[in-house]
């Protein structure tokens, strides 16, 4: 009975106190993270003689001048470096090998993180990529996908990036090599089921808000994933990943935001975002699609919002064969005097636009930056 009148009295307190708003005492929280995904970074022969300044230095900045505010502007910034960096014999393709300025220029742009899991991440061999990795440690530059040893890969990978709130793991992997197997006792991240659901399962177990797989798979100028990665997409997401970006084609490939059936969660799949800066020339080889996403984060809650895509485009040759490669946004690039360039930019975005809108699935939107003028080259 004693029990029962305390219980009544302390009722009777609580009901006596002054109501408050709960909103004054719980505010839920939001964090909110902007991430940015660009195409595939080469470096062809025609691209070191145009950054050749002829007293054997190299400068790419101006490639990236119309993107860096916009690269500049996520939180995460994420580009594929489908090229190593050396401190000589520059050469393009079959053998990628850039000169320094190159990543210079890459992290002047506002590029934060690079992936380097792709088939040509071993053309130099083991000087070629340590040197790479070197650099980019030096630089700053978060990047993912080859190691040292297994001992770097053990402690290093999956990457986790945690920025105003929210913590990401980055996972990278390729689907090749070109037949360069890693040098010993070198380490790039293949695509195998049994080491990827590994992988998967460690970037769980630390309590990130988002898996992010950024795969170099797929079949090189196919507008349209093959059955192969769309099979091992789905896999992905149900080992846990929450968003995949992909590379390699050279040309873009559909968006799909894909909304599971039982929860609320949200997936953002890219099959391809093509080529950001090349001398690829085939229809749909000479531009790309960078993709800016927004994660949101309410309590332990995290989904993606604002899911938009910016056009870039290469100019062709011009007629004594020299190439800019300026990297233009497609949507708002005015031409004049040069109907080869005009021609070529209106059929990249016809083709773009046209795949997007029949195969993209979900709320994408395509954005687009500040006009510029394609002047000719000097």
């Amino acid at each position: 009975m004693r029990v029962f009148f305390r219980f009544l009295t302390l009722l009777t307190l609580l009901c006596a106190l002054p109501k408050v708003s709960v909103s004054q005492h719980f505010i839920t929280p939001v964090q909110q993270l902007e991430l940015l995904f660009a195409g595939d970074i080469m470096q062809h022969r025609t691209q070191l003689e145009m950054a050749d300044d002829g007293n054997g230095k190299y400068s790419f900045t101006y490639c990236y001048r119309h993107i860096s505010q916009l690269v500049k502007s996520a939180d995460i910034s994420v580009a594929n470096l489908e090229t190593t960096i050396g401190s000589g014999g520059y050469s393009g393709y079959p053998s990628f090998c850039a000169p320094d300025s190159l990543l210079y220029a890459v992290k002047e742009a506002g590029f934060n993180t690079l992936l380097l899991a792709n088939n040509h991440c071993f053309d130099k061999g083991k000087r070629g990529a340590l040197y790479t990795l070197n650099l980019l440690d030096s630089l700053g530059i978060t990047h993912c996908g080859v190691y040292r040893n297994a001992e770097e890969r053990e402690e290093r990978y999956p990457v986790i990036i945690e920025k105003k709130g929210v913590r990401v793991a980055l996972l990278n992997y390729t689907y090749s090599t070109n037949g360069r197997e890693a040098p010993a006792p070198m380490v790039v991240n293949l695509i195998d089921k049994e080491m990827m659901a590994a992988d998967i399962e460690k970037a769980r177990a630390m309590k990130v808000d988002a898996i992010i797989a950024c795969m170099h798979w797929g079949d090189e100028y196919v507008s349209l994933p093959p059955a192969r990665v769309r099979d091992l997409s789905e896999w992905l997401l149900q080992q846990g990943v929450s968003h995949i970006i992909g590379n390699h084609p050279h040309v873009i490939q559909p968006i799909e935001v894909r909304e599971e059936s039982e929860t609320p969660d949200r997936h953002v799949v890219v099959y391809s975002t093509g080529n950001l800066v090349s001398n690829m020339s085939l229809r749909g080889t000479d531009g790309g699609a960078i993709i800016k996403m927004k994660l949101v984060k309410i309590l332990n809650y995290t989904r993606p919002a604002a899911i938009r895509y910016l056009l870039t485009w290469i100019a062709p040759k011009q007629s004594d064969g020299r190439r800019d490669f300026t990297i233009y946004p497609a949507a708002t690039t005015i031409i004049n005097g040069n109907d080869n360039a005009a021609l070529k930019l209106k059929t990249f975005l016809n083709d773009s636009r046209a795949l997007f809108k029949k195969h993209n699935k979900g709320d994408i939107t395509e954005m687009t930056i500040d006009s510029v003028l394609l002047e000719p080259l000097r």
